[in-house]
This record gives structure tokens, sequence and C-alpha cells, in this order.
């Protein structure tokens, strides 16, 4: 492996665990980032020349080195994918009695640019790295001695790609994958739409704050739940199946409302569905005097980028009055965000100020991270991506 040399002082946050080099970290006059090819191995090292571990590298990339291993001799091959993926199947195993969740984490399983999710029988995987790209096949081979999937399909449509200067495409790498699958979660089996959904086809790391709603469900049955941007409605059917009367699910896909109606009239409960931008739709209920039981929100990364920070930051302020303006007195507010640009506090301060300006109480009952599938980097705060928190609005 060639090796990339790191400017001096530059080696701190990558002693204390980061996985990530910068393209201003490295030296570039002892190692020209225009002499590495996209994707190749590479041998990391200090100012001194002292080895700090082996990654990936890609010179059009901002972040321009990935870590994979602490040893001086561990490139990404078969063997380290093997390892990996046989450790973060293990720790599944111990958390999971049943084949639903995410199997890979990216750098949270210690494999930059792979995200991996198990569906009973199918696996789909998100690849968005150059680095990952190249073992592509090792990748699939690897899955199928290790679990013998039904199918593997990589999604890799993702707008992360086009700055790894890769293609974007979704194809099936093994077996025959169906166009949708069942999911079972808190008790409970989802559809959702396997080839033509979003993500990696669920949201697996919002299943214990989905839980966390059930005990406020049961103890009000009848309770009218809105469940905001619900995708194949992980709020709402789960309110559904734990004696909710009706649910009014919102979101601008007519297929993830369509999956989120099959998914709660199972259980006989009464369903409503909004199509449309979710801020609109929001502001029409409001309008019209609506109020819910339970308001859950919980949109997508409206600040994907640090220069999208105060456009995002007004997105989510303006959904959060306006949900919140939804909840009948004595009823809950769960708000989530996905962004890890934004702070915890900065969400939670959103709705204590919203319910200030209104003269309403507000309690807050729980805060929520992502599930423990999607393990959190203890060194990179930016795998800690996902917040919630459960409101309760007094009379």
């Amino acid at each position: 492996m060639n090796t990339v040399f790191l400017k001096k002082g530059e080696d701190r946050r990558l002693r204390i665990g980061h996985l990530w080099v910068f393209s201003n970290e490295i030296d570039a006059g002892r190692s020209p980032l225009s002499s590495f090819a996209p994707g190749e191995s590479v041998l990391v090292a200090d100012a001194g020349g002292r080895p700090l571990g082996t990654g990936y590298i890609n010179p059009a990339s901002l972040i321009a080195v990935r870590l994979i291993s602490r040893k001086q001799h561990e490139p990404l091959d078969a063997d380290l994918l093997r390892r990996r993926l046989a450790d973060a199947l293990a720790l599944r195993q111990r958390m999971f009695d049943r084949p639903f969740y995410r199997l890979c984490h990216g750098e949270g399983d210690f494999l930059p640019g792979l995200v991996a999710d198990r569906h009973g029988d199918h696996i789909v995987c998100q690849i968005t790295t150059a680095g990952m790209d190249a073992h592509t096949e090792e990748l699939t081979t690897v899955l199928d001695e290790l679990l013998h999937p039904a199918s593997i399909v990589l999604d890799n449509d993702v707008a992360s790609r086009d700055l790894e200067g890769l293609e974007r495409f979704k194809r099936v790498a093994l077996g025959q994958a169906p166009e949708e699958a069942q999911v079972e979660e808190n008790g409970m089996t989802y559809a959702i739409p396997l080839l033509g959904g979003q993500k990696t086809g669920w949201f697996y790391d919002q299943r214990l704050n989905r839980a966390a709603l059930t005990p406020f469900v049961k103890a009000q049955p009848g309770c009218h739940v809105l469940d905001a941007f619900c995708y194949a409605g992980g709020f709402g059917a789960l309110a559904a199946s734990n004696g909710a009367g009706k649910v009014t699910f919102m979101d601008a896909s007519a297929q993830a409302l369509s999956y989120a109606r099959r998914n709660a009239e199972q259980f006989g409960t009464e369903t409503e569905t909004l199509q449309g931008d979710a801020l609109t739709l929001l502001a029409d209920l409001r309008r019209e005097g609506r109020t819910f039981d339970i308001v859950c929100l919980d949109p997508p990364a409206f600040i994907k980028r640090k220069k999208d920070a105060r456009q995002g930051l007004e997105a989510y302020q303006r959904v959060n009055e306006l949900g919140l303006d939804l909840v009948r007195p004595g009823g809950m507010l769960m708000t989530c965000s996905c962004s890890h640009h934004l702070e915890a506090d900065a969400l939670r301060n959103m709705v204590t100020r919203a319910a200030g300006k209104r003269r309403r109480f507000a309690r807050l009952l729980r805060q929520g991270l992502q599930g423990p599938d999607h393990p959190i980097h203890p060194a990179m705060p930016e795998t800690a991506y996902l917040k919630t928190f459960l409101f309760h609005l007094p009379e």
C-alpha cells in the first residue's frame, strides 16, 4: 500500500478513534492526492511517519481517506469484510431474536461506506464510497456465505455517490427480489416496498421510539393519531395495532401512503391519508381547527449540509410549531430529527419556545436516539444523528 502522510498535528482526531481524514489534513507535498486512484487502499501515517492505520482514499472527495483498521497491514478485502460483518451479525443476534434489523451501520460497525438492512430473507445494501464500491463483488459473496439470503439488492441511487464520482443505480445483485417484503417490529408485521421504497426499505432506527408511544395509545383506546412524514406508517400503524381509533397519515408519496393505509387497516382501524407538502398540509389542518390526541413528526433531514443550516432550522421550527398547534389539550407530541447538523438541544428548544408563546405547558417525558442496531461511534459525533422527544401537553 502507498502511504498518505498527514500534516503536523492533524493526527490528534484519529488517535482518539475518528475514522475520517479530510483532504486539507494531508501533506500534499509528500503524498500528492493526484498520485492515488479512487478507492485505493492506503497506509495512513502521521507527520513523523508513524503508522496510524489503513484505509481507502478518494482524491476527489472532501473526506479523502476513511480508516478501516488500526493495524499497519490490514487493507479492505474479503477477509476483513467477513470478520467485520460476522461481528456485526453476532451483535445483532444478541439483541434481536428475529432477522429484521440494520446489519451494518457504516462507521458504527467500522465499515465506512456500507449500510446493510436485513429484512428477513432479503438484504438491501447501500454503498456510498469509492473504496467500498470497489469491493462490491466480495461484499455480495461474503453476505451470501454468512446468511444465504434469498436476495441481495444494491440500492445505490443516492446523492452521496455523486460526491465520490460514482454512478447511481439500483439492481438485484443476488437471487430474486420481490417488489415488497414483510418486516417484523414491535410485535407487528409491516408490508414495505423492497425495490421501490425509500432508503433501504425501512427505518429500523425508530424502533424504540415508536414503541415508546404504545403505552399512551393503550391508555386511551380510540384515540386519533396524526403520523406526519409517515412513509409506510411506522408510528401510525403501530398505534393502530395498540387500539387507536383513527390514524391520519401524511406524506408526499402516494406509494408510502398506500402502504401506511394497508399496515393500519389490517387492525380494522379507520384511516385517512393526506398527500402533499407536509408544511402546507399541517397549516391546512391548523386552519381547519383540527386537533389530535397524538401527533408524530418524523421529517427527512432538512439540514443535509452545514450551508443549509439556516433554511433547515426554519423548516424544523415551522414543522414543530404547526405540530404543537395540532395537539389537543392532554395530548402527546413526538418530534424527531435525523439531521446530525441539528443539535438535540436546538430541537427541544423549538418545542419549548413554541409552547411558551402559546402559553401552554409542556412536559418532556422521553428523549430518544437511534436504535442499537444503528451503533454510534463514540469518537464520531456525526454518527449520532437521530434524536427524538416525547412531550405531554396537559390541559
